[in-house]
């Protein structure tokens, strides 16, 4: 990167001085022509002024050197024939009517013009007046051409292109390391403090570059927890299966005891089943392009959820009950089926004997509401952004003894998550039980993001 930039700044550079002496030189010719056209102009009019233009047609007067040197003057007459001339014999001369600046001045009083003399590397530049008799005179002046200046200065151009090319070649150096620092740093440093040399125009990228790497550290860090979690979680069961089963299989377990083994046995199969399940649908929803959208009778569907887990109320003396009138909802069928049936099962593993769940589906302005409400054990101010956590628990040893996965509520937070016109909000107090409110959205009607994902 370093290299590209430096090499693409001393192309620049080069392009650069090249472009500059170009110009440079092609104004400073442009001003001298329009001096010295004005110079020819002025000479002429002060020898038309004062006569002293006559003193051409005078031979003796042109070789005693009267006129001045740094001018030619010459004499030409209406058919365009020379008269007289300051530096050359008029014998050998052409006709000059046909020249530029000689027509210029028959036809209009006055004519200018410049011609080129490559192999001098000079430039002559004339000025042309008709008189009142009807003779033209014209004034010219040699002086070097542009080719001419340039070769005269070459030696000192060529001195200040190289020194403008090795001051740009130093800061090209110093300013590709500027632009580099902060990436070079940001690269060193990705876990450490922020980077403090950053200039504006780069800060984006590298908060993104650091955000995203936080991110992945983040992700890393919370698969290896998944990982060891899971570990954890399938050992426990593993480990009573194998137990018991090695008891009854040495005999040593005999009359009521296999009967109560083969007991524990099953609960932690099943255990083991369900955890798995929940593990395979966490995996599923992660990766899910699901979008199968359809129109829904969220209370049939509670309904249905109420009447499943009534048994398992009764197993935890509680009672489970649902109030509430059709509504249709847009939604996919299964992934609330799964919703509705965590949260209700949720309410009724975290309840005390003799508590109470209530499942209710009523409308609120713009959107319908799925309300699962329990007076249950509640849960801790501290824990409640955390419980949607994947095998988090607010009270481990009671989530044993329940048979909770821990992974309820992290399946109903990637449903959420899934779905853009449903949003969920969680309220407890510890010790009087929790409310979770489903809300979902009419149709239009787009999800709050963030108060959705403060409420998960």
């Amino acid at each position: 990167m370093k290299r590209r930039i430096n090499f693409l700044c001393m192309i620049l550079t080069v392009i650069t001085i090249l472009e500059t002496v170009a110009l440079s030189a092609t104004v400073f010719y442009s001003i001298m022509t329009r001096e010295v056209t004005e110079d020819l102009k002025n000479s002429t009019d002060v020898m038309i002024e004062s006569d002293a233009w006559k003193m051409v047609s005078d031979p003796e007067h042109v070789r005693m050197g009267k006129t001045p040197r740094h001018l030619r003057i010459t004499l030409i007459n209406q058919k365009g024939d020379a008269i007289c001339d300051s530096y050359a014999n008029i014998e050998g001369m052409g006709n000059h009517k046909n020249r530029p600046e000689i027509k210029d001045a028959f036809a209009k009083g006055e004519g200018k013009s410049v011609r080129n003399s490559q192999t001098l590397g000079k430039s002559a530049f004339y000025y042309a007046v008709r008189l009142e008799n009807g003779n033209v005179l014209r004034v010219s002046k040699e002086v070097s051409s542009m080719t001419g200046i340039l070769l005269s200065t070459v030696p000192r151009l060529a001195l200040l292109c190289i020194l403008l090319f090795a001051a740009c070649v130093i800061l090209s150096h110093a300013l590709t390391k500027s632009i580099v620092r902060p990436i070079e740093e940001l690269a060193q440093n990705l876990d450490g403090p922020a980077v403090y040399h950053i200039y504006d125009e780069l800060e984006p990228y590298v908060t993104t570059i650091r955000s995203q790497h936080e991110d992945i550290i983040r992700n890393a860090n919370m698969r290896q927890e998944f990982t060891a979690n899971v570990s954890h979680e399938l050992k426990t069961p593993l480990t009573s299966i194998s137990g018991y089963s090695e008891l009854i299989e040495n005999g040593i377990a005999t009359g009521d005891d296999v009967q109560r083994f083969a007991r524990e046995i099953h609960k932690s199969s099943n255990r083991l089943l369900t955890l798995i399940n929940d593990i395979i649908r966490l995996s599923e929803l992660d990766v899910t392009t699901e979008d199968i959208m359809e129109e829904i009778d969220i209370s049939e569907l509670a309904g249905n959820s109420v009447e499943m887990l009534q048994m398992s109320a009764e197993k935890h003396q509680v009672k489970l009950s649902f109030t509430g009138k059709s509504e249709i909802v847009q939604a996919n069928r299964q992934m609330m089926d799964e919703l509705v049936y965590n949260l209700c099962d949720n309410a009724i593993r975290y309840n005390n004997p003799g508590g109470r769940v209530d499942v209710s589906v009523y409308r609120e302005v713009n959107r319908v509401v799925l309300e699962v409400k329990d007076n249950g054990i509640g849960i801790p101010e501290k824990d409640q952004d955390r419980i949607f956590e994947r095998f988090y628990r607010v009270d481990k040893s009671r989530s044993k003894s329940t048979g909770g996965t821990g992974l309820g509520l992290a399946i109903v937070k990637h449903i959420i998550a899934l779905h853009d016109n449903v949003q969920l909000e969680l309220r407890s107090r510890l010790g009087d039980g929790t409310t979770v409110y489903v809300y979902f959205q009419e149709p239009g009607m787009k999800k709050d993001l963030q108060k959705t994902e403060e409420n998960v």
